[in-house]
């Protein structure tokens, strides 16, 4: 018995797809591949993130996008869909549509059972190789627990943790803090 090869779709033909989509999907190479729905927790984690940013952004030259502003690391080819995305200066998309952005400057990933090891490990590497990346976040929803990674003149990445809710995490890219208190606003532990 002999089985049939699996069809590979160009970056074209994912975003022809995607765009008249009920339901997310990444891609990458070739593939596509369904997001599965997110938690009470991760959504709020979100939107607080947003709630917080907001108001230390809004009269600067940057933006924020919750959830389902699509990011393509150009230099791996992967599309994604971080939790919570910012810009700053102008930004740049792939096409006329304005829906793919290419140059983030901060990411945010709210980090699940099922997409912790990912978010930790493959797509922190293509990530990585944004140029414009200048911060990468990795928010827990079971526990108060920051991972802020911020790129070095060198290339490299520092990793910094906050673990306590009377933490306040700095984004020096952005000039913004975030305090655990308000990230982890309304969220439950251990439920």
């Amino acid at each position: 018995m002999s089985s049939v090869p699996k069809q590979r779709l160009t970056p074209q033909e994912y975003l022809a797809i995607e765009r008249k989509a009920e339901f997310k999907s990444e891609y990458f190479d070739g593939e596509m591949f369904a997001m599965s729905g997110a938690s009470r927790e991760h959504n709020l984690v979100g939107w607080n993130i947003g709630s917080v940013l907001w108001p230390q952004l809004r009269d600067r030259d940057c933006e924020a996008y919750i959830g389902d502003m699509r990011v393509k690391v150009s230099p791996t080819g992967l599309y994604t869909y971080p939790d919570v995305v910012v810009v700053c200066g102008e930004p740049r998309f792939e096409d006329a549509e304005v829906d793919t952005l290419l140059n983030p400057k901060v990411l945010f990933e709210t980090l699940s059972k099922s997409t912790e090891g990912y978010d930790r490990g493959k797509k922190s590497e293509h990530y990585r190789t944004l140029a414009s990346l200048a911060e990468y976040v990795l928010i827990a929803q079971d526990k108060p627990h920051i991972e802020h990674y911020v790129r070095q003149p060198d290339n490299q990445w520092l990793l910094s943790e906050a673990k306590r809710l009377e933490d306040t995490i700095a984004l020096p890219s952005i000039q913004c803090n975030l305090r655990l208190a308000e990230i982890y606003l309304k969220v439950k532990f251990g439920v």
